[in-house]
Formats: structure tokens, C-alpha cells, sequence
């Protein structure tokens, strides 16, 4: 025998062992599928034994069922698309969109819908920072490297093209039967659950997360076409008369707070001095507080462009597609800024003067790109010098958009002068903290608020003319309640914590009489629910502007005029 012949047997039966042990293709799908379903919907396992852990024996049947339903679907759909080249990447895809949403649903108790799908996407990387954390690493490793690793570099038993697209058929076909028929058994307990926890649906990764993908492009894409124009709101709005002299024209500043909520705010009576500057406003009567608010949303990219929306909650267009209440006040003459020391305002300050706070590098009020919300103080009065002196003649708004109590950092919001409840907690795990730390590093957050707030009282309390300030949250926060943590929840869903957050008005006797407004009318008004729905309103309102998108009833000072 020649050599090369030889050499050609060695080579073909060195082959042959290779092909052995590749893994069949339908083998590593199934395998895919049970690690997708299982390991991978930890969050989703542990909420439904929570609901049937009372059932005894049955509550294993149950879960045992579902998951297997679970892999069935992922068969189903793995047989369809995972196919050719596809295979890999796809595969790898899916195994990170059940490991990372997975680590934070477990973390911190939240859910993945729309709104948590568009609170990360619109959320920069210094907020981002603050979600980093070891474990976070320990779930990259072992739950996306790892098995990453392994699907990619497994080897793949060759097979005809026929062959292949029966196996896919029968694997498709046969997953929804075998998911069918394990929802068809356990179909009282899956109706009863449904009901009893809406929420369970938003658990199921990775598809909750592909949903939200889908959802957030649906609401933004359009949005960003250049060819879909904005609509126009108050179209009809005529200018505004300037004032007798510079010094006449009012002044209004709309603070727009982050993340704080209702329960923890001492002006609506918890217990805890957070807010005793503005507290103290208000026992004089100079401040009124509107104890029962309720937000737009659960998140600050859902909560602020409809917060500046006619329609609210009931907008059945996007509020990314048209024109806010930023334009109307423009529209009319007036000069308007926005001062931002957060995330960005969302596309709502598009088209107004805009000055951002992340790249100041103030020695004693920022640390790196984010600075502490005194900030929009130093920085307000040459903001508005900086305006067009015609527009100030007729009157000016600027809108300051706080870092306020955004989380899980809370500890990072405050300068260490203002920390009166400790200890507090410095992790950005909370979960890891005692409660009670979590809470005072969230009430030193608003104690800080209150400082801010009422240093700008001050500072209108100052200037000649009509002035005034109103302040909103724009959603509020889960601080370990029932397991849930920070904020996004899907609004039927989200807990009052989120939602209910606090809203204040202080305006000076100048402004009081400009508007006729009987402030005794105005706190009893005060007490009765008001919403996000009421703020493009009422600040149409103050300024008189009349036009076709204005709601009487939305406005809040309304009855109270003269």
C-alpha cells in the first residue's frame, strides 16, 4: 500500500468518529429548549409556586406541566427559525434574553413589558452604571458565557436538506401539540392564575422581552420617520401681550421631579420629616400640596411626554408624535428653557432652548458626568438670561428636570450634608441591604428634594413680578414592598407606590393676584384626586392661553379664579 493511500484511510476513519459524535440537530434543539424554559424562567417558576403552593401535589403538576408546555413552545419556535446559519447567533440571542432579564426580575421583583423594555433602551449609561453589581456578572458568566460558549462551539451531525425540514416539521408541530395538551390539562389552574396575577404573563422569557422589543419599536419607529411631521397642538393660540415693563412680566419654573413618591413625602403626612423647609411653607399657607396625584405612567419615558400632553392617558396618538405643551407656550410668545440633570427630556424639549448638566464638571457639585439637582440653581439664572428679551418681556417658563431619587444608587443623589437618617444603605443591590437602610437612603433623596425646592422658593421670593413654582414627580417607587423594587411595573399592574407622587404649587402675592386666585379655594380643591392628565391644563391656564386643546375641567386652578 502507498503512501498516500495510507494517508487517505487515516484521514477518512479519523473523520468518521468526528461525525459520530457531533450532536444531532434535534438533540441540541431539545436541549436548547429545556435550558431556555427552565433555568431560565427561575423568576416565572417561583411567582406561579407562590400561587399554587396551597394546592400540595398538585402545585408540582402544575408546574410541571407549564414547563413542559414551555419547552414545547420553544421547539416549536427553534425548529422554525433556528435553522442553517442562523442557528449559532439565534440560539446565542435567546440565551441572553433569559439570562439577564432573568437576573433583574429575580433581583429586584420587576416585571418585562413595553415600558421596562423602553426604560432601558432611554436610559444613559450613567443611570445604567448604578444597576452594575457582582452577581450581575456571576448570571454574564454562568448564564450567558458559558452555555453561549458551549451552543456555539458545539458540533453539528450533518444531515440532508429533506431530512432537516421534516425533523423541523415534526419538532414544530409536535411542540404545540405537547405544549397544547399540558395547557389543556392544567387549564382551570392557568385561568385561575391569569386572574389572579396578571403580571405572570410578563415573566415568561424570552418572549416577554421580545414583546417589549416589538412594543417599544412599534410606539417609536414611526415616530422617527422623517416623513411623519409632528401634529400640531393649539395651532390656533394667539400671542400673548407683553407685560408694561421687563420687570411685570411672570415668571414660572415647572420642576419636574425623579422617582419621587407620595408615601414617603411628609407634606401628605408620613411621619418622617423629608420635606421640613417646604413643610413649612405650607403651614404658613404659602404652599398647597396636591396629596392625591396620580402619574401618567411608571417610568420617566412614558411619564414625561405624557405628562406635557393634552390627552394624558387617553392619548391615542403617541405623545413623540405631535407637539406638547412646550410648543403651545412658544406659540404664544413666551420664552421657555429646559434645564436637564437627568436621562434627557424624553423628545419633549426638542425644540426649546436646552442646557444639560452632564458635562459641567462643577468641583462641588459634580462627580464625574452626574451632578448633584443644585445644580439647576447655579445654572437657572443664566439660562434665562440667555433667552430671546422680547419673549421674557411677555413672560418665561423654564422647566428643570431633577435627578431627584432615582435608584437603586439612592445614596449617590445626596451631598453628605444632607443625610439625617442613616445608617443608610450604599449597595446598589438592594436586596441585599436591610429595608430599613434602603428607606432612610430614599428619605435623604427627598429631604435633599426639599432643600432644592425651597431654595428656588427663595430665589423667587426675590424677583420682582408674578412668580411661581410647580413641582411633580414623574412616577413613583417600590422599595421592597411585596419583593418589588424601583419602579417600570405595567401600570395595571404596578403597585400604588409607583403611582401615586407628590405635586406642589407655591406662587407669590403678585402672581395670586394676577390669576384672582383664592388660595383657601385652591387647598381645599387640593385634597380631591388629580392626575398628570390635569398639568398641560392647568399651566395653559395660568397663562391664559386659550385655544381649541384646552380642558376646563383638567384645570385645577380654574374654580378657584376669580
Amino acid at each position: 500500500m502507498t503512501v498516500p493511500a495510507l494517508t487517505l484511510m487515516t484521514a477518512t476513519a479519523d473523520a468518521q468518529p468526528k461525525a459520530a459524535l457531533g450532536w444531532h440537530p434535534a438533540v441540541a434543539l431539545a436541549v436548547l429548549a429545556v435550558w431556555l424554559a427552565v433555568p431560565g424562567n427561575v423568576s416565572l417558576w417561583m411567582a406561579v409556586w407562590d400561587h399554587t403552593a396551597a394546592l400540595g401535589m398538585r402545585a408540582w403538576w402544575v408546574m410541571l406541566a407549564w414547563a413542559v408546555a414551555l419547552v414545547g413552545v420553544n421547539l416549536a419556535v427553534l425548529a422554525l427559525l433556528a435553522a442553517g446559519p442562523v442557528r449559532r447567533p439565534l440560539g446565542l440571542v435567546f440565551i441572553i434574553l433569559v439570562a439577564i432579564p432573568s437576573y433583574f426580575m429575580l433581583a429586584y421583583g420587576v416585571v418585562i413589558d413595553g415600558a421596562m423594555v423602553t426604560n432601558v433602551l432611554e436610559t444613559d449609561l450613567r443611570e445604567s452604571a448604578d444597576l452594575l453589581a457582582p452577581a450581575l456578572g456571576v448570571v454574564v458568566v454562568g448564564g450567558v458565557l458559558l452555555p453561549g460558549w458551549l451552543w456555539w462551539r458545539l458540533p453539528w451531525r450533518p444531515w440532508p436538506w429533506r431530512r432537516a425540514l421534516a425533523w423541523r416539521a415534526a419538532f414544530a408541530v409536535g411542540g404545540l401539540v405537547l405544549a397544547g395538551l399540558a395547557l389543556w390539562l392544567t387549564f382551570a389552574d392557568l385561568a385561575s392564575l391569569m386572574r389572579n396575577d396578571r403580571g405572570l404573563r410578563y415573566r415568561i422569557n424570552p418572549y416577554n422581552t421580545i414583546y417589549g422589543v416589538v412594543h417599544y419599536a412599534a410606539g417609536r419607529l414611526p415616530a422617527a420617520g422623517a416623513s411623519t411631521p409632528l401634529l400640531p397642538v393649539g395651532a390656533d393660540v394667539q400671542p400673548l401681550p407683553a407685560a408694561p415693563r421687563a420687570d411685570e412680566a411672570p415668571l414660572v419654573l415647572l420642576v419636574v421631579g425623579e422617582t419621587a413618591r407620595a408615601a414617603n413625602v411628609s407634606l401628605g403626612g408620613y411621619p418622617r420629616p423629608t420635606m421640613p423647609r417646604l413643610a413649612a411653607l405650607q403651614a404658613r399657607g404659602e404652599l398647597v400640596y396636591f396629596a392625591q396625584t396620580t402619574s401618567c405612567g411608571t417610568d420617566t419615558a412614558t411619564s414625561v411626554p405624557c405628562l406635557f400632553s393634552p390627552d394624558g392617558r387617553d392619548a391615542r396618538t403617541p405623545p413623540q408624535r405631535q407637539e406638547n405643551l412646550l410648543d403651545v407656550w412658544q406659540r404664544a410668545g413666551l420664552a421657555v428653557t429646559w434645564l436637564d440633570n437627568q436621562s434627557g427630556c424624553k423628545g419633549v424639549c426638542n425644540r426649546v432652548p436646552t442646557r444639560r448638566t452632564d458635562r459641567l464638571g462643577l468641583p462641588d457639585l459634580c462627580r464625574g458626568d452626574e451632578c448633584w439637582d443644585e445644580v439647576l440653581l447655579r445654572e437657572l439664572p443664566s439660562s434665562l438670561a440667555a433667552l430671546d428679551p422680547a419673549r421674557r418681556r411677555v413672560g418665561t417658563v423654564a422647566v428643570l428636570h431633577m435627578m431627584g431619587s432615582h435608584g437603586p444608587a439612592y445614596y449617590k443623589r445626596t451631598p453628605p450634608a444632607f443625610k439625617p437618617f442613616r445608617p443608610e444603605c450604599t449597595n446598589n443591590q438592594l436586596q441585599a441591604c436591610d429595608r430599613q437602610a434602603i428607606v432612610n437612603a430614599y428619605d435623604n433623596t427627598l429631604y435633599y428634594t426639599d432643600h432644592v425646592l425651597a431654595e428656588l422658593v427663595e430665589w423667587l421670593r426675590a424677583r420682582p413680578g408674578p412668580t411661581a413654582l410647580w413641582y411633580v414627580s414623574d412616577h413613583g417607587e417600590s422599595l421592597g414592598e411585596g419583593g418589588v423594587y424601583l419602579h417600570g411595573m405595567p401600570y395595571a399592574l404596578a403597585p400604588r407606590e409607583q403611582t401615586h407622587v407628590p405635586m406642589l404649587v407655591w406662587a407669590n402675592d403678585a402672581m395670586r393676584e394676577r390669576l384672582g386666585l383664592s388660595w383657601e379655594c385652591l387647598q381645599r380643591r387640593a385634597v380631591k384626586p388629580a392626575s398628570h392628565d390635569d398639568v398641560f391644563h392647568t399651566l395653559l391656564g395660568v397663562w391664559d392661553i386659550r385655544t381649541h386643546a384646552y380642558r376646563s375641567e383638567r384645570d385645577l386652578l380654574r374654580t378657584c379664579r376669580s
